[in-house]
C-alpha cells in the first residue's frame, strides 16, 4: 500500500482532473477497500457491487477532500456511508416484502363457500381505477411494491395506501355479497 503522503499527492492531483491519479488511488486503495466489503457480506458480487458504488461516491464528492488531510479516513467514511445505506436499503426491502406477504387476504367465510363467487375482473370492477391497477400489479403480475411504483409513476407509500384501501373495498364488497346470499 501506498504512504499517506503518496495517497495525498494522487488525491490532490485526482481532484486537479489527473485521471491516471485516479487509476493510481484504485490501484492502491482497491484491494482493501474489497477486503472491508468482504468482511461484512458473504457475497463476493455484492462486494464488488458496493466497492463500484464507492469508487463513484469518491468521484462525485473528490473536491471535498481537504489536502493536507489524511486520504484513509476520508476514503472509508464514504466506504462506510455507502456499506451503511445498503444495509438499510437491504432492511427496508425485506420489511416491505414482509409486509406484502402478510397483507390481509380477503378470505370467504364458510357460509359462502358453496356460492360460486364472481371472476376476478368483476370482483375488481367496483374499484377506483387506480386501485384495480395497484391490485392487479401486485396480486396478479406479482410485482414488488417498488415495481408498481415505478410502473405508476407514484411512490411506494402511495401503493401501499392504494392497496389497502382496495383490499378494504374488496372485504366489504365480499361480506356483503355473502350477507346477500345468505338472506336468500
Amino acid at each position: 500500500m501506498s504512504s499517506d503522503c503518496d495517497l495525498e499527492l494522487l488525491m490532490v492531483h485526482y481532484q486537479q482532473g489527473d485521471f491516471d491519479s485516479a487509476s493510481g488511488l484504485v490501484h492502491s486503495l482497491g484491494p482493501q477497500l474489497h477486503r472491508f466489503f468482504l468482511a461484512r457480506f458473504s457475497s463476493r458480487e455484492e462486494a464488488d457491487d458496493l466497492l463500484q458504488e464507492t469508487w463513484l461516491r469518491i468521484h462525485q464528492v473528490r473536491h471535498t477532500y481537504r489536502r493536507g488531510e489524511p486520504v484513509l479516513p476520508w476514503v472509508y467514511a464514504i466506504a462506510r456511508h455507502v456499506r451503511v445505506d445498503h444495509y438499510r436499503k437491504v432492511r427496508r426491502r425485506a420489511a416491505m416484502e414482509s409486509r406484502i406477504e402478510e397483507a390481509p387476504q380477503v378470505q370467504v367465510p364458510a357460509t359462502c363457500a358453496n356460492v360460486s363467487g364472481p371472476d376476478l375482473r368483476s370482483m375488481l370492477a367496483p374499484l377506483p381505477e387506480s386501485q384495480r391497477e395497484v391490485i392487479e400489479m401486485l396480486k396478479v403480475a406479482g410485482m414488488s411494491l417498488e415495481e408498481v411504483a415505478r410502473a405508476t409513476s407514484t411512490t411506494v407509500g402511495s401503493v401501499k395506501q392504494k392497496a389497502h384501501r382496495a383490499y378494504e373495498k374488496l372485504r366489504h364488497l365480499l361480506g356483503g355479497a355473502c350477507a346477500g346470499e345468505e338472506s336468500k
